[in-house]
């Protein structure tokens, strides 16, 4: 009897007293949670109770393991399994504490500050570091994983030995991988490119809609994404422009006829902007600035408060004007002059065409009204 009771009060018992701990940490947070509202901190770490929950009941387990005295001849083998399990799932716990923490500060920046260029610097720097974090926990779970294991740790002896040598050939090896995570710290910690920007890259324009420390993503306006290593934005000329300040000038160039009523179409600019919800009220303009035989060229300029209100701002108002243009100023459109050019001032028509009719004959054949050589 006493066989069969005490792997159940040992095993039992754990897994009870690992559901009411847990089930009690649960309720206290939860009620932190609705007693601070302005931290996220309290709600995000109820995301690690169920690797808590592991935590603690395997902790339990391998250190009561012993006084359960089940499957004897096996335990060796278990308790590895429960040390490995529980090396896991603490640094799952690790990383979830970690994402809450870093979460939580940059929620608290978020709110407290209103410059949308330093949040977006922030959440890029916040991302990258909570990735890293990752990534270090991970290397050092599967490290203290492997040495575990007896054979592991003497491979580890004689791989110390060897270190140099390992390192100059990884060091070669993943030169590219190196050269991206490097990169990526540069990114995050220089302000060169953030989460939400506007970037053009290759020709192409988009969002900075992921950073990684090895590759970012780059979705354009037709929601395609482009991935690119991070070492290309440290050693390519790129355009960000939602550096600074995301406030843009925008152009739109219109070619019209010379006789174009350039002050209407000034006022009929203002017009289109008062109502135009994409503008932003801060400047306007229109200005003629280049012509050629056939056509004028007029600009005008527009702002917006950032990338994506400026396209509305530029289409509408190219839209706008061009129908008005056509309904009302017919003549101002571009059009191919055939008619005789205008004839200087004091000349009639009728000598202009005298003079092309002279200008036809021969210069060394006789004139038609006299005799005199050419």
């Amino acid at each position: 009897m006493e066989n069969v009771l005490r792997p159940v009060i040992v095993v039992g018992g754990s897994v009870v007293l690992t559901l009411l701990v847990g089930w009690a940490v649960d309720r206290l947070l939860r009620r932190a949670d609705g007693r601070h509202h302005e931290t996220p901190l309290w709600g995000l770490l109820r995301r690690g109770r169920v690797a808590f929950q592991l935590v603690l009941c395997t902790a339990m387990l391998r250190g009561s393991y012993a006084e359960a005295k089940l499957l004897e001849e096996h335990s060796i083998g278990i308790g590895r399994i429960l040390t490995l399990t529980l090396i896991g799932s603490t640094a799952w716990l690790v990383v979830r504490i970690a994402a809450a923490v870093v979460e939580t500060s940059y929620t608290r920046y978020a709110t407290a500050h209103r410059d949308p260029a330093r949040v977006r610097r922030v959440r890029t720097q916040v991302s990258l570091i909570q990735r890293v974090v990752s990534a270090i926990v991970g290397v050092v779970a599967v490290a203290a994983m492997l040495l575990t294991f007896p054979a592991m740790r003497a491979a580890g002896a004689s791989l110390l030995a060897s270190a140099g040598v390992l390192g100059i050939v990884a060091g070669v090896a993943a030169q590219s991988t190196l050269s991206n995570l490097f990169a990526g710290l540069q990114i995050a910690f220089g302000d060169m490119v953030r989460l939400g920007d506007t970037v053009v890259v290759d020709g192409e324009w988009g969002t900075v809609d992921e950073i990684t420390l090895t590759f970012l993503t780059v979705r354009t306006w037709d929601e395609r994404r482009i991935t690119m290593p991070v070492s290309y934005f440290t050693s390519k000329p790129f355009e960000n422009w939602s550096r600074g300040s995301a406030q843009m000038t925008g152009i739109v160039f219109f070619h019209v006829d010379h006789s174009a009523p350039v002050e209407a179409m000034r006022e009929k600019l203002r017009d289109i902007l008062r109502e135009c919800p994409a503008w932003d009220g801060r400047d306007y303009g229109l200005a003629v600035t280049d012509s050629t035989p056939n056509t004028m060229q007029v600009r005008a300029l527009v702002t917006a408060k950032d990338a994506d209100d400026i396209w509305s701002v530029r289409v509408t108002v190219r839209e706008r004007m061009m129908r008005w243009l056509a309904e009302d100023h017919p003549y101002a459109l571009p059009r191919v002059n055939m008619a005789d050019a205008a004839p200087p001032p004091g000349r009639t028509l009728r000598s202009r065409r005298r003079d092309q009719d002279g200008a036809a004959t021969h210069p060394f054949e006789p004139s038609r009204t006299g005799t005199g050589r050419g």
